[in-house]
């Protein structure tokens, strides 16, 4: 049985937190979980999170805003290439008008057989709305934004990696994870992320040996990592053994995110993966239920630092 259920969240490093937030609260509609600071390392960086009103694991797209710091990276290859969210079935043109109409680039393809919508976070990152057929998930609606279900996005439906070598890729993919290789064509590979519930996501993998090395480091600009769940921990550690004894020894010891347990992975194509599971008290450990991604908190191991660190923190006005 595969110790892998979906994907639990998707993390960039952007560029301005108040453009940030805008743009996935106001222009895409979704919903603010949670606000808080990177938990690595000592530059005070926001750590945004949004997605379904309760946080859904699979809605999750979370976010560093780098422009204060001045930190940014070079997007290339060798790296995750492109967010995709999953929408409903005939939404695509939804979507490009309400794009446009906000002065955001935005035009429909098809690729891998499926309707969708090409367009940039503000710092540059390529993102997808997919017209996804077999999408269980209720849309995220949000009136005041005016995105009902015929139209809200779902969730997460994968990411785009690109690479130079594929063959060592797929050796990763299905092997050490494992996923299921459901299509090879022109445009690239697709990978079936197994999930219980029967949604469908995926990660496709591309070619590509023109672009340089893409940046690794948490910068400004770039996807630092793709997510998947494990649903508890026992397949955490028994999937990251698995992992490891592999020979991919590129692998975290277990670290504690407050609301998730995380293990990450660099891929031989670059892309790092994030192994998690969410705890029992999940968002609510410091926000009560219906409230969460209200206020700015932080987490235990940070009491002593919190007035250095809400003064190095960018201003915002997160409404």
């Amino acid at each position: 049985m595969s110790k892998i259920s979906g994907y639990h969240h998707l993390t960039l490093s952007t560029d301005g937190a108040q453009e940030d937030f805008d743009f996935y609260t106001k222009t895409l509609g979704l919903h603010s979980v949670k606000r808080t600071v990177l938990f690595d390392g000592v530059i005070p960086v926001y750590h945004l999170y949004y997605g379904s009103p309760n946080g859904d694991a699979s809605t999750i797209i979370t976010t560093f805003p780098f422009r204060k710091p001045g930190v940014y990276g070079r997007r290339g290859t060798n790296q995750s290439r492109a967010i995709l969210q999953a929408i409903p079935v005939g939404a695509a043109d939804f979507w490009v008008d309400r794009l446009n109409g906000r002065g955001i680039e935005a035009k429909k393809v098809t690729r891998f057989g499926t309707d969708r919508v090409i367009f940039a976070h503000p710092c540059g990152i390529p993102h997808e709305l997919v017209e996804s057929d077999s999408d269980k998930r209720e849309p995220i609606t949000n009136a005041s934004q005016g995105i009902g279900k015929d139209h809200g996005i779902k969730g997460i439906y994968g990411s785009v990696v690109a690479v130079t070598d594929k063959t060592a890729m797929n050796d990763f993919l299905t092997i050490a994870l494992p996923l299921e290789l459901e299509s090879s064509t022109d445009d690239g590979d697709v990978y079936r992320v197994p999930d219980s519930s029967g949604v469908i996501q995926r990660v496709e993998v591309i070619t590509d040996r023109q672009s340089p090395q893409g940046t690794w480091t948490l910068s400004g600009g770039t996807i630092h990592h793709l997510a998947l769940n494990t649903g508890d921990e026992e397949s955490q550690l028994k999937l990251r053994a698995h992992i490891e004894g592999l020979g991919f020894t590129d692998i975290s010891e277990q670290k504690d995110r407050n609301y998730f347990k995380s293990c990450y992975v660099r891929s031989p194509g670059g892309a790092l993966f994030e192994l998690a599971w969410t705890t029992p008290e999940g968002w609510t450990k410091d926000e009560p239920a219906g409230s969460i991604g209200k206020t700015l908190v932080f987490p235990p191991w940070f009491k002593d630092r919190e007035d250095e660190l809400r003064e190095g923190l960018e201003q915002a006005d997160f409404v």
